[in-house]
């Protein structure tokens, strides 16, 4: 199975693993390959400096290769399908992150239940 992780699951797979079921560690571990989006760090980025979320995004960027996990970059083909997509969900690094699953294709991993009607490539927990 080939994943891209969520934003937070790739920030709580770094910085605080127990908030994920060992069956979502599991997942990861077992995968064929796993992706992390330019997205996640964007979104981090606005995030840390909003006080929403800590950590620094610079390290998080270097930590995507450093666990094995590949960065996905944002293409045009991505961005053209979130303006496709309904709005299930109004939060737009949620939608780039279901637009690049379903273009990849990849299966999203997220504990954001509003991802699901998406796609069957999301797999949440």
């Amino acid at each position: 199975m080939r994943l891209l992780l969520d934003t937070h699951v790739f920030y709580w797979s770094l910085y605080d693993p127990d908030r994920l079921p060992q069956n979502v560690l599991e997942t990861i571990m077992s995968a064929e390959a796993v992706f992390v989006s330019a997205a996640s760090i964007w979104e981090a980025a606005i995030k840390v400096r909003l006080g929403k979320m800590r950590g620094d995004p610079l390290a998080l960027a270097g930590h995507i290769s450093e666990s094995g996990f590949t960065e996905l970059p944002i293409w045009s083909r991505h961005a053209k399908l979130v303006a496709t997509l309904p709005m299930h969900h109004s939060d737009p690094f949620d939608r780039l992150l279901v637009a690049q699953a379903m273009t990849e294709p990849l299966h999203l991993l997220t504990a954001d239940a509003k991802l699901k009607p998406y796609s069957d490539l999301v797999i949440c927990f």
